[in-house]
This record gives structure tokens, sequence and C-alpha cells, in this order.
């Protein structure tokens, strides 16, 4: 079982890395440039049993997955950097700064992810071993070194795309090409998904209302059992998306999260 002082240092540290809500973090001395770090190497390793559990933060359950097989998700990546250098990490390894590691909420510990930038193009392939970040707009948080190699530091945020990676079989997926980076661009927030229309509409309407953003509703699934998905935007940028969601949160509107497209 982690043990809970493990875990807590661990949150604490996602927490406060960069990017979208973190405090006191920062690139070490003299913003070094780590770009052409080499990737982590794909190796097999046995998954830890304690890290498969079920875990709650904040109020909220979260479920390991029992397999990274097959693993692909899009969303906004974060960094988190000097003021965690050396503290415990969920795997119970030290988190190092300089090492191409990442923290994911849901991936087995170990896992190997591809990362790609979808705004230049830069991929990197890192290992995965730590719980986070637990701010809802964020799906990993990277090292410093992975966020040089990524060309991310600066900005603090970046939109990716993370395919995990078969050690026995570590192909990588090709860094899309230039017009796909382009098409990736677009950023929303998707605050519900209602089975109903009329209910859709009506939280489509208040929100075009109190937020004066555009509000459309996009509708998904067979005839039979439709899903209509309300949702904000395009926006400018992640901390455009980042500010309407804490809006939300003031107009007690939980569980909105940004979405690309």
């Amino acid at each position: 079982m982690i043990k809970r002082t493990v875990l807590l240092v661990s949150i604490v540290g996602l927490l406060a890395g960069c990017g979208g809500g973190h405090f006191r973090d920062g690139a070490p001395r003299g913003y070094p440039d780590l770009s052409n770090t080499p990737d982590a190497v794909p190796r097999a390793e046995p998954y830890k049993r304690a890290n498969m559990r079920p875990y709650t933060i904040f109020g909220k359950r979260y479920h390991p997955l029992k397999s990274a097989h097959g693993f692909v998700q899009r969303g906004v990546a974060s960094w988190y950097g000097k003021k965690f250098h050396g503290n415990s990490t969920a795997n119970g390894e030290r988190y190092d700064m300089y090492a191409m590691t990442a923290a994911h909420k849901r991936l087995p510990l170990p896992s190997y992810v591809q990362v790609v930038n979808l705004e230049n193009g830069r991929a990197a392939i890192v290992r995965v071993n730590d719980r986070g970040p637990f701010h809802d707009n964020r799906i990993i948080d990277l090292s410093y070194a992975a966020a040089s190699k990524l060309g991310m530091i600066g900005k603090g945020t970046a939109r990716v795309e993370i395919r995990a990676i078969d050690p026995a079989a570590p192909r990588v997926a090709q860094a899309p090409r230039e017009s796909f980076v382009q098409r990736a661009e677009r950023v929303f927030v998707q605050v519900g998904a209602f089975g109903d229309e009329e209910n859709a509409r009506r939280l489509a309407e208040r929100l075009a209302r109190e937020l004066q953003r555009n509000v459309t509703i996009q509708r998904s699934g067979d005839s039979q059992a439709p899903l209509h998905r309300v949702q904000i935007g395009p926006l400018a940028s992640v901390e455009v998306a980042d500010e309407v969601t804490s809006t939300l949160e003031g107009l007690a509107i939980s569980g909105a999260k940004v979405l690309l497209r």
C-alpha cells in the first residue's frame, strides 16, 4: 500500500507544479535548454500493485487503469520543476526534474507514453511514475526536461496528445503534420452532457447569457440514445479556458473540462 506520507508529498508537489493555478515553482536557475535530452527508453517493468487501487483526492475518486495498452488521450499538459526536485513520487521514487518523467491520474505506474505537442509537432517519450495533475483542466504533468524538449517551458502549458507505448514493441506514432497541428488549435470547455435536449438547451442559454460567450450543443450517439454536449468556445487559449472554468465554479457549476477539437 502506498504510504500516506509519500502520497501526500506527491499530491502537494503536483498541485504546485507550473502551468495553471500552481504556485511558487519554477525552472532551475538559468532556465537551461534541455530540448536535446534523450527520450526515456521503454522497458518492461511490473506495475506496482499498491498503485492500482482506487484513491480519492479532494473528494474525487480516481480508478487507475489495469493496463496502459492502447491508451490515447488529448488535452492540456503542464509541468513541474525545482520546488519538488527530490521529493517522493507516488511510485516511491524521487522526482528528478532533469529526467524524462511525468505524472498522470489513471495510467498504471510505471508506464511509458509518447507525448506530442499539438501546437508545434514536437514529441517526447516519458516514463510515468507519479500521480497528478489534480487540476481539472490538465491531463499530464511533465518534468522540466520533458517540457523543455516539447518547447512549452515559457508558456507553461501545451495542447498535447499522449499515447501509451508497449515496451515489448515500442513503436511510436509519427509527429503530426503541420496541417494537423493547425487543426488542433481550437479549445472548448464542455460543461455537461445530457440525454434530454431541453435540459441542454436551457443550460446553453443560461451560459450564453451569463458569460457572454459562444455556447453550442454538440449532438452525438444514435437516434435512440442521443447525447447533447454543452460546449463553450472556441476559446483563444488554455488560459482563457481556465478563466471560464473558474467563472463556472462561481456559478456553482462543477465538472467542466477542456476539450480540443
